[in-house]
């Protein structure tokens, strides 16, 4: 408590700090944003925050790309950022306000989808996986199967996240790529097939599950690994699985909009966030690391064993982290995502 308050007390003191007024809009992912950060904020710069969700990185850039939308930060994948960046839609931080990119941990500095970090800054990273409630399901947790070929006690009772890019990678792998970008016109036609032929199996595509998870209205999926932790966390049949044949690893990172209102205030958030413990605030709450070196002492302790988070030595070299594909790629799969979605 005390180094908390040290740590509060300086960045108070430090220009990019200095008590403001206003308002801040973040545009982020449904239930991802811990209620306890945005009122520490508030109460230490005076800026009044308004969260507003949504539940995949096509929503979000098809929201952003209309215009008038009214918000200062989006916080997408990484393997979308280049795509913001390439078409005007985010703005370079402010080196003036944003003072404390060195916190980030080395391994997430010089990154190929922001190199140097010019426009954005970490915000959680993760893995998607498989969700399986395991009091009627005793099998192997580590298998694509359990979606692309479930087991009648599953059947009619998965639910499938409606985010494009990590659904495409576990199928993909699934059906013999090795590349979430194949060029592979087999291994796609294999792909969409499978996914057809499992649609029907499922109950629904949906982002935000954790309550049904938890009261068994859902019994498997595909999930991401914080989710499920916290799904976990309520229902101790809940347990998260990583495919053999391979699983995505990502990164969501949040950003200022070009045409953002708010921007000062904006990049001061963006700085806050880098502090270690407001990071941390950020891990306790959606359950996924951080990116900011010196956040791990601030973290809850059931983080440091939980299996959601510490992969199988057998499998994590089955953890690959997905590039963003060429455009006429993308346009294969976005088809593909089309037709399953109809």
């Amino acid at each position: 408590m005390k180094k908390t308050l040290v740590s509060t007390l300086a960045l108070l003191a430090s220009a990019g700090m200095a008590h403001a007024d206003g308002v801040l809009n973040i545009y982020n992912w449904g239930n991802y944003t811990s209620p306890e950060l945005i009122e520490q904020f508030t109460a230490d710069t005076g800026i009044e925050v308004t969260i507003t969700d949504f539940d995949s990185n096509e929503t979000a850039l098809a929201r952003i790309r209309q215009g008038g939308h009214g918000f200062d930060i989006v916080v997408p994948t990484h393997s979308y950022v280049q795509t913001w960046i390439s078409e005007g839609l985010l703005q370079p931080l402010d080196p003036e306000i944003v003072t404390d990119r060195g916190n980030i941990a080395p391994q997430w500095v010089d990154v190929d989808f922001d190199p140097g970090r010019e426009y954005t800054v970490p915000w959680q990273w993760g893995t998607t996986g498989i969700a399986v409630n395991t009091s009627v399901y005793d099998g192997d947790i580590n298998t694509a199967d359990i979606i692309f070929n479930p087991p009648e006690a599953l059947d009619g009772r998965i639910n499938v996240i409606p985010e494009m890019s990590d659904v495409m990678a576990i199928a993909i792998y699934a059906a013999g790529g090795d590349n979430v970008c194949t060029t592979d016109m087999d291994v796609l036609r294999a792909t969409r097939d499978m996914l057809m032929e499992a649609k029907p199996h499922w109950l629904s595509l949906d982002y935000g599950t954790i309550d049904n998870y938890v009261a068994g209205d859902i019994l498997a999926g595909i999930y991401w690994n914080g989710a499920t932790m916290r799904a976990r966390l309520q229902n101790e049949d809940i347990a998260y699985g990583y495919p053999a044949t391979g699983y995505p690893v990502w990164m969501d990172n949040a950003a200022v909009l070009a045409d953002a209102q708010n921007t000062e205030n904006a990049m001061i958030f963006i700085n806050y966030i880098l502090q270690p413990e407001h990071a941390a605030m950020l891990s306790n709450f959606a359950r996924y690391g951080n990116g900011v070196a010196g956040s791990e002492e601030f973290m809850d302790a059931d983080m440091q064993s939980a299996p959601e988070i510490v992969i199988p030595e057998e499998l994590v070299e089955a953890g690959r982290f997905s590039p963003a594909c060429p455009q006429e790629i993308q346009d294969i799969r976005t088809q593909i995502w089309t037709e399953l979605l109809q």
